[in-house]
Parts: C-alpha cells; structure tokens; sequence
C-alpha cells in the first residue's frame, strides 16, 4: 500500500498519524522456522539483512506477515547511505557491514496472522493487533509510534525531521490494505536552495533530462549534491538551447573534469559515478560551464547531498554561482531516534 503526497498535513477527522521512515520498505514473512523478507517491488532483501532474521523470528509469530521499514540509525539519526551499502554481492562483505552497521525494522502494518487475511480488515484493527504482538519487542525491532492528535503529528513533523525522519503519514482509521494503490497521505519537507549549474545529461528521447547541481564548501570546493529533473518536453528542448554556448570549452577547466575517471578527490563528491542502484544506466553527462544558477525545491538533505531528485523552480540570473554555498541550508535540529519511539508511549 503507498501514499500519495500532499502538502499540508491533512486535518480530517479519522485520521491516524505516523512518523514517515527513510529506509528501505520491506514486507516480512514469516512461516513456521522460515523467514523471508521482501522489497516493494517483491525483490529478496533476506540475504542483505542476516541480523534481523533471528529477532524477528524470536518476536513474530510462527505465522504472520508485517508491513514497515528497513532503517540504519546512525550517530545523526538515520543514515541511508548506510543502508544502500548492504545491497553487495559479496556474502562475505553483507556479514561485515551486518556487525559494523545493523539494521533495525520498523514495524507499522499487520497483513496476515495465523491463518487470517487481515487486509480487508480496517486499520484500526489492524493496528491494534500489531500493538498486541509488538508492543514489547526489543531492538532491532521497533513499533512505529502513532497519534489521532493532528497537533502531536505536526510537532512530530518539525521535531523529528533532525533524525532522519523525512515527514508524516495519515491513514483513515477505516482504510483496508489496498497492495498497489496511493490510498494513504504523506507529507514531506520541502525547502529550496539555489544551486550551481555544472552539467547535464540528456533525455533518452531529446532535449536536457537532469540538470547536475553543485554547491560550494567553506573551501570553494564544488560539492554534486544532486539533480533537477522532471522536465516536460518543452522544458527539455528550451533548456538545451539555453544551455548550449555554456557548453563550449566547459571541460577545460571544469571543477569536476577529473570524474571522467570515476574517483572521488579532494573530499569532493563527484557526478555520475556507477553503482550497485545505476548499473545499466548511461551517465554519460555533459559539463558546462559554472556560470548558471537555478532554484530548486527539495524535501530532505542527506549528509551533504539532496537524498531525492529536486524539482526545478526558476533561473536565477541576479546570483553569482560562487554564492551558492551550504550555508544557505536550513539544517534541522539534531534529534535522538529514542526520542521517536518514545513518543509512541
């Protein structure tokens, strides 16, 4: 079940409201001495995560299937990049990163138990048995805390924000589980920053697809933070003609002119460097040069990139790309992830 995004938290009577998790969806099954647990799109996560396997075996019951959320806390709450680590090959690499960095599951939707089908049932009900089930589960597994109170969910909303969290979600206290359907609400954070224009990748059909974006450091350094795209195909013909004279000799002395051979220097994050998530993928990308800036809007910072691609607002001839510093970032107050689960109590 998935939620479709709105902009103001919703405030309808009925509504029952959770901290929004920033990690991997994943649906466990458990059955008898197996456990298997599987991404949203039904991909084998069971190999990637072995320390979560005899927890859960030890807290649900011989037959259940329970909805919720791979996270990895780290020092500064949730750390995703953490996360996306343990999707390796390597079984030896896997076990490593398993003691190095475990992962938690946050539990907040009971499907089936026993031999019942609880999806028809409404969330309620649901809810109230996963509380019966987990209520005292020790880590890693946890109970995603939930309130009726639309107050408490929008001081959740700002607080929770500085440790990973990246919004809220509402459910009605009626809703079924409907697999494949935004039925529920979420809002997320959105902010906008602007940003250096450093290059671009063109569209699988023509014009510009993404535009690479950049900030600079304390040290003038020019850190990739992310992308813009989302362009209709107006947008994508006009921004390639825009863009075209800043292509000419952009190579020469380009900031990033070193990732042709896919390294990281300096302590610079670079653009388009394969991996596990891109492989397949062309990344091929074109420089330009740094002497464009846009405004972007953007729900959430990881570390010091954009954790999802930024919607593209406007140009901004009146600012100098060398202004375009972190500083500008509204950085969320530091939280400890007990202090969301203690919310729950």
């Amino acid at each position: 079940m998935l939620a479709k995004l709105v902009r103001e938290l919703p405030d309808t009577h009925g509504l029952f409201y959770e901290p929004k998790w920033d990690g991997f969806r994943c649906i466990v099954f458990r059955d008898a001495d197996s456990v298997e647990l599987g991404s949203r799109n039904e991909r084998p996560l069971t190999r990637y995560f072995p320390e979560l396997i005899d927890p859960l075996m030890s807290e649900i019951p011989t037959r259940a299937v329970v909805d919720g959320e791979i996270v990895i806390a780290g020092p500064d709450g949730l750390d995703f990049d953490a996360l996306t680590q343990r999707i390796h090959p390597a079984a030896s690499r896997v076990k490593l990163l398993a003691a190095t960095t475990p992962a938690a599951f946050v539990a907040f939707d009971l499907l089936a138990l026993d031999d019942r089908d609880l999806r028809s049932e409404p969330y309620t009900r649901r809810r109230a048995e996963l509380e019966a089930l987990l209520t005292k589960a020790e880590p890693p597994l946890h109970l995603t805390p939930v309130t009726e109170d639309r107050s408490v969910a929008a001081d959740w909303f700002s607080r929770f924000e500085g440790a990973g969290l990246d919004g809220v979600v509402a459910k009605p206290a009626d809703l079924p589980y409907r697999e494949g359907e935004r039925v529920m609400l979420k809002v997320k954070h959105e902010r906008t920053a602007d940003c250096a224009v450093a290059g671009f990748r063109w569209h699988k059909e023509v014009g510009v697809g993404s535009l690479l974006l950049g900030l600079f450091d304390e040290r003038g350094i020019l850190h990739h933070v992310g992308v813009a795209s989302g362009f209709s195909a107006v947008q994508r013909g006009v921004f390639a003609e825009e863009l075209a004279p800043l292509r000419e000799h952009a190579i020469e002395e380009h900031p990033w002119r070193d990732w042709a051979e896919q390294q990281e220097h300096a302590g610079t994050r670079m653009p388009g460097a394969q991996s596990r998530w891109s492989a397949g993928k062309d990344l091929t990308w074109e420089p330009l040069r740094v002497e464009r800036v846009c405004e972007v809007s953007y729900d959430h910072l990881q570390r010091d990139r954009f954790r999802h691609a930024t919607t593209f607002r406007r140009w901004r001839p009146d600012r100098d790309p060398a202004s375009c510093t972190y500083g500008q970032l509204d950085t969320p107050v530091p939280a400890e992830l007990s202090t969301v689960f203690a919310a729950g109590k």
